[in-house]
């Protein structure tokens, strides 16, 4: 991991693929937290498709990801998909990032770590010439996602794929 700031006892570091199994660690902890999965549930398909994805997309420069640490523990963590789309009036390059994994640990929640994650992400993005940011986000997260200059899409749909609810 590549220290990129410190504020106070925290540190937020830029990740690579060297930190491939923490990364997954990472996300499947996000995961069975937004979508409430039960300890039992069985996570190693998904963790391994991560770690696919991981493998493929950030050497590339596709993915970026961050964690923040304070005591050799992570704190808080984040990750923006970027890409590309044609381009459109309103973003003429076509260049995208999709936040995802905006994760802070309960114990390390209402410190601004979220928001300085999203602040990291969004600039890694604004770098990469995206014109777009996205994300999704539950109702906890939406407080945070607005202060960060985020407002709420209208014009989106999505089709779920079978076997989807």
């Amino acid at each position: 991991m590549e220290p990129i700031a410190r504020r106070g006892e925290y540190t937020l570091y830029r990740c690579g693929i060297e930190d491939l199994e923490v990364l997954v660690q990472a996300r499947v902890e996000v995961l069975r937290a937004v979508f409430a999965l039960p300890e039992q549930y069985d996570m190693e398909a998904l963790a391994q498709a991560n770690r696919a994805y991981y493998i493929r997309f950030l050497p590339a420069g596709g993915h970026e990801a961050c964690m923040i640490f304070r005591d050799g523990e992570m704190a808080a963590c984040g990750g923006v998909c970027l890409y590309e789309e044609m381009p459109l009036p309103d973003n003429p390059t076509g260049r995208c990032g999709y936040l995802m994994n905006i994760y802070t640990r309960q114990a390390h929640r209402r410190r601004g770590l979220g928001a300085w994650v999203v602040e990291y992400l969004t600039g890694r993005a604004r770098a990469y010439g995206a014109g777009r940011v996205f994300l999704d986000s539950s109702q906890q997260g939406r407080a945070l996602y607005a202060a960060c200059g985020f407002v709420p899409m209208e014009d989106m749909m999505e089709q779920k794929g079978e076997g989807e609810g």
